[in-house]
């Protein structure tokens, strides 16, 4: 067996062990050191050594933990009850009006967290009941709430970004402005979507009573301040603070985390039980997170070394593929693999694969970074594994699961669409940074 065939092989027995349920981080690592030690010797064990400490090094990782931290103090500052009880108000006269709150609220919290799990959990818990009582349809709800709890993957400050960002030696502050507006479009198409079948159809979203739309003006601008503002405002700091170049991805960072324990205090939230809980996360996660990216980058270089990345572009190069034929293949695969696997195992593990076939076929690979950010909403939304579908099940045991993939197949629609129009029109996503930094 070819030195190219170890490194088929090796690649084949990680996809069963992991679909075998084995931890990650530490299969990839005991591959890549029994398929290294064949190849190369006793040297394997000190390029693990430097591949973990180049990890540790990398100044791009210091701003996960600290997104984490925000992220979980401001789940923990419970303003989520008073920021969807606000936007709800705000959008009464809207059709489709809780599911349009339910939206934007989870746009606003899935940017502040990035955590989709307690998003979806969150959401379900508060907003579902709402619109359960309200006579929504319950496919309609839980598809709110799950494609709604997925856009923290997408829009800035996304830690997925800071990932591909690493993995591809691409400037996360370009990532960042280019992901912008495709996020913001997808919410945008969620909400067309929810507000045109309640026009269609007023049954699955029936209108609030007059009571409840008829609202003082200043009650809305009170509850919109004390609520929906200050979180807009640190997301639009730390997100400002990157783009316009007044702090580095790391140091807006931190200046969230700070953002995020001024705002539990102001809320009367910031208790030490609390603070201890978010810290313990936020290490438990990073640990995770570096872990993944240590056996991945060794995993990476035996395979290389093995020859099984040549062989791959050689095989993919052969077929005479054209970009778009490229991309299509290449988002099918990770469509594919977001059945079985989670978004960091992805973006960690297969999606280097293709980046070194970038530059032959002339691909962006800024653009395709996007692309690729675009087609990871699909792991959480495409049934049979679902991950956000079973978030949901576990706090609204209500509901079937059928209705829940049924309620969210039209949002993995919404989400292909987005794809195809970022395609189309590249400027979509292109320009901010173009304008910005050239």
């Amino acid at each position: 067996m070819s030195n190219a065939e170890l490194g088929i092989l090796m690649l084949g027995i990680f996809i069963i062990t992991i679909l075998l349920g084995f931890p990650i981080a530490f299969t990839l690592i005991a591959l890549a050191l029994g398929f290294g030690y064949f190849a190369i010797g006793d040297i394997i064990f000190s390029l693990l050594v430097q591949r973990a400490y180049g990890v540790m090094a990398n100044d791009v990782l210091i701003a996960v933990p600290l997104f984490l931290f925000m992220g979980y103090l401001v789940e923990r500052a419970n303003i989520l009850d008073r920021l969807f009880h606000s936007l709800q108000l705000a959008f009464g006269a809207v059709p489709a009006s809780l599911a349009v709150a339910s939206l934007i609220t989870c746009a606003m919290f899935a940017t502040a967290t990035g955590i989709v799990g307690a998003v979806v959990t969150l959401m379900g818990l508060l907003a579902l009941p709402a619109m359960l009582k309200a006579g929504y349809d319950k496919k309609l709800a839980s598809g709110v709430i799950c494609a709604g709890g997925c856009l923290g993957i997408l829009i800035p400050p996304s830690i997925m970004l800071i990932l591909y960002g690493a993995m591809a030696g691409v400037s996360v502050v370009r990532l960042y402005a280019a992901a912008l507006f495709p996020g913001m479009l997808l919410a945008g198409l969620y909400v067309l979507y929810v507000v045109a079948r309640a026009l269609w159809n007023p049954k699955v979203a029936p209108p609030l009573p007059e009571e409840e739309r008829k609202v003082p003006i200043l009650k809305i601008v009170a509850s919109l301040l004390t609520s929906f503002f200050p979180l807009a405002i640190l997301i639009l700091s730390v997100l400002g603070a990157i783009l316009f170049g007044l702090a580095t991805p790391h140091e807006a960072a931190g200046i969230g985390a700070l953002g995020a324990i001024l705002l539990a205090a102001a809320y009367g939230q910031l208790t030490f039980r609390r603070f201890k809980e978010s810290v313990f996360l936020t290490a438990r996660t990073s640990a995770m997170v570096c872990w993944l990216f240590v056996g991945s980058w060794i995993f990476s270089s035996v395979f290389s070394l093995l020859g099984g990345h040549a062989l791959i572009e050689e095989w993919l190069l052969g077929l005479n593929m054209t970009p778009i034929q490229f991309l299509i293949l290449a988002q099918l695969v990770i469509f594919l693999l977001g059945w079985p696997l989670e978004w960091t195992e992805i973006i960690i593990i297969f999606v280097p694969i293709f980046l070194p076939l970038l530059p032959a076929f002339g691909i962006d690979p800024l653009f395709f970074g996007v692309l690729v950010a675009l087609n990871i909403q699909t792991s959480f939304l495409t049934p049979p594994m679902a991950m956000s579908a079973f978030y949901l099940k576990g706090v609204a045991p209500q509901i079937k699961l059928t209705e829940i993939f049924m309620g969210i197949l039209p949002f993995l629609f919404m989400v292909f669409v987005a794809m195809v129009l970022f395609y189309t029109f590249p400027a979509i996503g292109l320009w901010l940074p173009g304008y910005l930094y050239n």
